[in-house]
């Protein structure tokens, strides 16, 4: 199961980032996941929610936006979205095509709990 292996490294990030910026606590975590990476989302959020245990991101939500596969052909140009097993373009029919988008695997973003300042 590589969701584990995903968000374990998600978790070092954002636990980095979040004590790096003072934080009490992680609040969220956005992550935009590529469909090309066959992540599975039950299997990420379980992963989540079992590492986060006793870390800044304990109870933390994690949402997840996922990236369509996209591709170009090379004969024609034509950018297309498939799914992940036709890569065929619909333009021309060419099988020479390359993966533009659906494969991401980012921290769009993470939302923490600052202590309050005193002046």
């Amino acid at each position: 199961m590589h969701e584990m292996g995903i968000i374990s490294g998600v978790l070092d990030a954002v636990n980095a980032s979040a004590q790096d910026a003072g934080a009490e606590r992680v609040l969220a975590v956005n992550l935009r996941v590529g469909v090309m990476t066959e992540a599975i989302e039950d299997a990420l959020m379980f992963a989540f929610e079992a590492l986060s245990e006793g870390t800044l991101c304990e109870g933390a939500e994690l949402a997840i936006e996922w990236i369509e596969p996209k591709s170009l052909c090379m004969e024609c140009a034509v950018e297309f979205v498939h799914d992940r097993f036709h890569r065929v373009c619909p333009a021309c029919g060419s099988f020479e095509t390359v993966i533009t988008a659906g494969r991401e695997l980012e921290i769009a973003s993470i939302e923490v709990d600052l202590p309050d300042e005193e002046d």
